[in-house]
């Protein structure tokens, strides 16, 4: 099972997650004008208003002399009460394929509930097509755009029903 550890995104490790996320980014990006990179600020990312989480391989691999390695980050932040927007979810290569995004995704959402989150929106690109394909089988839906975000074609949206 994955841990979930937060952490400053201004933390060394935060900016190594990030700058790799938005180096592969800035290579992949599919139109001319490329990508633009905007890191996160710390305030935004501050509990109980937001919190950036990395992942990590559960306790075993420590337990047999091997480091433990971040695996992938994201985050979320209250744009105003009740929503929430995910940003910045990313899966080291070599932690894709085991289900880590939508682990990460299923934290992140359970933070934002327990801050009172009735809604979680996030944006992508669709070149990112299985990011795409988690997002939607995860109960969210395409929306109109709620931000400026220059590098965004597709804009999601997730009604959070209470679990009382």
């Amino acid at each position: 099972m994955p841990q979930f550890r937060s952490l400053p995104v201004s933390d060394a490790l935060a900016i190594e997650l990030l700058t790799e996320y938005f180096s592969y980014r800035a290579e992949t990006f599919p139109t001319p004008s490329g990508y633009v990179t905007t890191f996160p600020r710390a305030e935004q990312f501050t509990e109980p208003h937001g919190v950036f989480v990395v992942i990590e391989p559960d306790g075993s691999d420590a337990d047999h002399g091997t480091e433990r390695r971040a695996l992938g980050c994201g985050g979320i932040r209250q744009l105003e009460p009740g929503r929430f927007e995910i940003k910045h979810l990313w899966v080291r290569p070599e932690g894709r394929g085991a289900g880590l995004g939508r682990d990460l995704l299923g934290e992140l959402e359970r933070r934002a509930r327990a801050w009172g989150a009735t809604e979680l929106v996030l944006d992508t690109n669709e070149s990112l097509a299985a990011a795409g394909g988690l997002y939607r089988s995860s109960g969210f839906e395409p929306c109109a755009p709620y931000n400026d975000n220059p590098n965004a074609t597709t804009w999601y949206l997730k009604t959070l029903v209470s679990r009382n």
